[in-house]
């Protein structure tokens, strides 16, 4: 999915069936990177954001609470997508 098309769907409320995938092609779009991958868990760092972002798939798909998280992120810290 196209990163600005799913960053409005997550804005308009939709945090369920999200492709993992697509999410983390988002948080990249976003500026964070890969910082280690402790067994299922992906961590990703931002240079502006303090916290860390935890990733998981479950059957492929992104987890509700952890898509809240990154929208919660983007408010509090104004972050947008680079130019694509």
């Amino acid at each position: 999915m196209n990163r600005r098309r799913l960053l409005q769907r997550i804005q308009q409320g939709s945090h369920q069936n999200i492709s993992y995938s697509d999410l983390v092609s988002l948080i990249e779009g976003l500026g964070f990177h890969e910082v280690r991958t402790p067994g299922s868990h992906h961590i990703f760092k931002h240079p502006s954001v303090p916290d860390f972002v935890n990733l998981q798939a479950i059957h492929g798909q992104a987890k509700s609470f952890q898509v809240r998280q990154i929208m919660h992120l983007i408010r509090r810290y104004n972050l947008s997508l680079g130019e694509p």
